[in-house]
């Protein structure tokens, strides 16, 4: 029997898996079991823990959450910890010769519940917070479970079982406080920190379920706690702090929800049938809980604002205040169940993931009436089977408001309103290397660009699912936009077409383009700079379409570099150029491409999934890094070969280096790494998933690397074969 047994909970993705499980295994002391329990054990997370077990034989893999993992545990001591904890090096010894020192040395008995020093790590911004612990009350239900040690054989005596549901830990909390009563011993393990965990941020308020599991979790323990009819000063003062610490939980959700009627009554109720005697609400709120007094609880928190209201209403113009109120209108109106909208990069088009799920919408779901919003002048250029709405019209204010699905790649502005029961998916539109989010606060010069955090994260609130390419993604998106979505790990849509396209599509790409049959077509794709940047000066696009040679021709995806530039006008007019910025699809563009050369674009993370060959030009990677800030250092880890020169880039090129075997070598490493949910079929498990509700299981498995066939280059005369 190991000494412990580390239960770690993963939900569904394990972006943050190896943050949790690295550290456990690195433990100095070594007499453990390390459960995984996975509630989607089929996902990439379970593939994830797979390879853990494969590695090490403490590692041990369970379907289910907590109880199962709890369940499957043979460890005289247990502890609990979320995929993202981290348990600090020689925190498993410490415990260790603190539960001997309390008589724990043997498996039946010694101390029941341990309490372990902890530190919470800030979301955003801020010092982390430490606790820790000297002897505590044992009915303190604020311990958290993540940083409480619990001798196992006291569990099964006591037929403790981990409640259900997103409330669980307030229920267990105050259950193992009831069970452990005078005999627990709750002291500090270490004047150290045992359990470091980052913050996770909840936003955009609670579903009348979890409301309603809070009072179930309250109403447990409560009930628990009167069933054994306590007795006495030190009894009475169990009870007493039981109630008061589970009804703060109760009272800090009803403000935040105050117009669930249901919820107040409830929760009164609890309040009034286990309120202990001589207990006396302290705050307005707590009285007006108890006395059932739900219009008046309602009303409290705006008091004082209606002046406020009124100088806001009387500073917007006229055809604001018209919107506002066809709006609300609206919202008043029920939701169409049957109604989808769309919006990429804020209107300029149809195009992305957006676009590419709205096709797939229209193949599977035709039930479903799918609308894009986009701005007016791009009307013209909208396909003729599409439903689109101008931006701002009168009918895009009705159907924002009554649109059951929401689809976009960007933010709707901040007037839209999240309606209750409807679905929005943040598609995104690249894998990020540069920082995202919140992430960028230190970095001064995008902090300025970006704005208001705070409105920032009012609008992620909205999302309900997050859309990956990757594990890299998704880790990214739960620090960067820290709310309570649901990550969907199925890959981006609109790179489904890198796996379904045939030879004859990309010759009639090419030949639409202008591409030459004889040349090797170069797309030349940098990204945006958050400084100023002499671009000609740093880099002589003309002079090196013409040292290139005639073996090349080169796409140029980045409308600054033309503009008044008559090198590059005659580069055009020679044959030796092809300026594709103005072209609405990149996919068609990466298609007609034999290679990629690009800086920092997150479109060499889209283009990996063609497997061609990519080279990466990191004249300023210095600057960009520290302006800008990276995730991973991209020049330790490239696609393929790297030139930090024109010269050494024109060399590369010229030499036959971009497509040698040490090329493919390193894009194999990057595609492992940033292509593996990009199989051609992400489309469809998103409509599958999101508009026709079919469950996780039924979804298109991931076709493994391998086993994908990229649509060939038209330069390669080869067979079509598996990728490599």
């Amino acid at each position: 029997m190991p000494r412990f047994s580390i239960i770690v909970t993963v939900h569904g993705v394990g972006g943050r898996l190896p943050t949790t499980l690295d550290p456990v295994l690195a433990q100095s002391f070594a007499d453990f079991e390390l459960v995984v329990a996975c509630t989607e054990p089929d996902s990439p997370a379970g593939a994830l823990v797979a390879e853990y077990a494969g590695r090490d034989t403490r590692v041990v893999r369970v379907a289910g959450a907590r109880e199962a993992g709890l369940r499957a545990a043979t460890g005289a001591y247990v502890l609990f910890l979320d995929a993202g904890d981290v348990l600090t090096p020689g925190a498993l010894a410490g415990i260790d010769a603190r539960l001997r020192e309390s008589g724990g040395a043997e498996t039946e008995a010694g101390i029941d519940v341990l309490r372990l020093g902890h530190e919470r790590v800030p979301w955003w911004e801020g010092e982390p917070v430490a606790e820790l612990f000297e002897d505590r009350d044992p009915a303190d239900v604020r311990l958290p479970v993540w940083a409480t040690v619990y001798r196992r054989a006291f569990l099964r005596e006591h037929g403790l079982v981990l409640p259900e549901g997103r409330c669980a830990d307030l229920g267990w909390a105050g259950l193992v406080a009831l069970a452990a009563g005078e005999t627990a011993v709750l002291p500090a393990v270490l004047p150290a920190v045992c359990v470091r965990r980052p913050e996770r941020r909840r936003g955009g308020g609670t579903t009348p379920a979890a409301r309603a599991e809070l009072l179930d979790q309250v109403e447990l323990v409560l009930d628990r706690a009167a069933g054994q009819e306590p007795s006495g000063d030190r009894a009475g003062a169990l009870f007493a702090q039981l109630f008061s610490r589970l009804f703060a939980e109760v009272l800090d959700t009803a403000a935040t929800a105050p117009r669930d009627r249901a919820f107040f009554r409830r929760a009164g109720r609890l309040y009034r049938r286990y309120r202990p005697a001589g207990h006396r609400a302290g705050t307005v709120r707590a009285r007006l809980l108890r006395r059932g007094a739900y219009t008046a609880f309602r009303a409290l928190p705006a008091l004082g604002r209606p002046a406020a209201r009124a100088r806001a209403y009387a500073g917007r113009s006229a055809l604001r205040r018209r919107r506002a109120l066809t709006y609300a209108w609206y919202l008043r109106r029920p939701l169409d169940e049957n109604l989808a909208v769309f919006a990429a990069y804020w209107g300029r088009g149809y195009a992305c993931n957006p676009a590419a799920i709205h096709r797939k919408a229209h193949e599977l779901a035709p039930h479903i009436r799918s609308v894009f919003l986009v701005k007016e002048k791009e009307l013209p250029h909208m396909p003729d089977d599409v439903e689109s709405v101008v931006i701002g019209s009168r009918r895009y204010w009705e159907v924002m408001a009554r649109a059951k699905y929401t689809f976009n790649n960007v933010n709707f502005e901040h007037a839209v309103v999240k309606r209750p029961g409807t679905v929005h998916v943040q598609t995104h539109h690249g894998t990020p290397l540069k920082r995202m989010g919140v992430d960028q606060i230190e970095y001064r010069a995008v902090a300025a660009a970006t704005g208001s955090f705070g409105k920032l994260m009012r609008r992620v609130d909205r999302w309900d699912c997050s859309l990956s390419s990757n594990t890299h993604s998704t880790e990214v998106w739960s620090g960067a936009y820290p709310s309570a979505f649901e990550h969907l790990e199925y890959g981006y849509p609109r790179n489904d077409r890198f796996c379904t396209a045939g030879p004859a599509e990309v010759a009639a790409i090419r030949e639409r383009l202008g591409v030459p049959e004889d040349r090797v077509a170069l797309l030349y794709a940098p990204t945006y700079r958050d400084y100023p940047r002499d671009v000609s000066a740093q880099f002589d696009l003309a002079r090196f379409c013409a040292e290139l040679g005639d073996e090349f021709v080169v796409l140029l995806r980045a409308h600054y570099f033309l503009d008044g530039d008559a090198g590059l006008r005659q580069a055009v007019a020679d044959g030796r150029l092809i300026d594709v910025t103005s072209l609405r699809d990149t996919e068609d563009v990466c298609l007609a491409a034999d290679a990629l050369i690009t800086d920092y674009s997150s479109i060499m993370f889209d283009y990996a999934n063609l497997d061609r060959p990519i080279v990466t030009y990191a004249d300023d990677w210095d600057v960009y890094r520290d302006t800008r800030g990276v995730y991973f250092d991209l020049l330790a880890e490239p696609p393929g070969h790297v030139a930090r020169t024109q010269q050494e880039l024109i060399e590369v090129l010229t030499s036959g280096r971009w497509a040698d075997g040490r090329s493919a070598a390193l894009r194999s490493a990057f595609r492992e790494r940033f292509c593996e949910f990009d199989d051609g079929q992400a489309a469809e498990r998103v409509v599958r998933r999101v508009l026709l509700g079919q469950p996780e299981e039924e979804l298109p498995a991931p076709i493994p690397l391998r086993e994908r066939l990229p649509a060939p280059a038209a330069a390669v005369s080869r067979p079509r074969t598996p990728a490599r």
